[in-house]
């Protein structure tokens, strides 16, 4: 909720009204803006599975999610609308990357037969949490002191939210996770022992060797 709750502070229409009101962007530029956003986030949305296979689903979340919202406060502190836009897509070039890593995460930590029903109370909840988030923004940019406000409560509570995740569900983790990381030890364990049979009967036959060539 608290994730959902700080999102709902820069939605895209949001952000885009405050790139019309702030530095007077064009609806044409808008809307590329937000589209080239969207594929960016699509497209780095792909590489979440092979960044949680290395180092898992609650890593991959926290090591994308903190960086993109340190982004995301930055964006209203650019100089300019260029460099501006240009912080925002980086940030949505990683900010969607906790989203199939969250759901797989739901996934596992859950039984097969609750799977249905626990993303459907994660979905309500985040629903709640994003309905009152747009209403604030609202008050805060018809303010001229408060305009970038929403930008700093999205991304600190989002920091919060991220290391909040990180401190209470470290330790638990979804049951493939636990069994890929089992396989793993027990081939490490396998290939160690090989090698160190294979060291030892070397050494054992050079030494056999050297003493048949002795007693001749």
């Amino acid at each position: 909720m608290l994730d959902s709750f700080a999102g709902s502070f820069v939605l895209q229409t949001i952000i885009s009204a405050w790139f019309y009101h702030t530095y007077g962007t064009s609806p044409e530029k808008l809307g590329v803006l937000v589209f080239v956003c969207n594929i960016v986030a699509g497209v780095s949305a792909l590489f979440a599975a092979q960044l949680a296979d290395k180092i898992g689903l609650i890593n991959t979340m926290v090591v994308t999610h903190v960086p993109s919202n340190i982004l995301l406060i930055l964006v209203p502190l650019m100089p300019n609308e260029t460099s501006a836009i240009v912080v925002l897509c980086l940030r949505y070039s990683i900010s969607q990357m906790d989203v199939p890593t969250r759901n797989a995460y739901v996934q596992g930590v859950v039984d097969p037969n609750e799977r249905s029903a626990a993303n459907g109370i994660t979905n309500v909840v985040r629903s709640i949490g994003a309905a009152t988030g747009p209403f604030l923004a609202g008050l805060l940019y018809n303010s001229a002191y408060y305009t970038n406000f929403p930008w700093y409560i999205a991304g600190g509570l989002k920091i919060v939210y991220d290391l909040l995740l990180l401190y209470y569900m470290q330790q638990v983790r979804p049951v493939e996770e636990i069994e890929k990381e089992n396989l793993e030890k027990e081939e490490l364990q396998r290939l160690t022992s090989t090698h160190t049979n294979s060291t030892a009967s070397s050494l054992y036959g050079g030494d056999s060797q050297e003493t048949l060539d002795n007693a001749v």
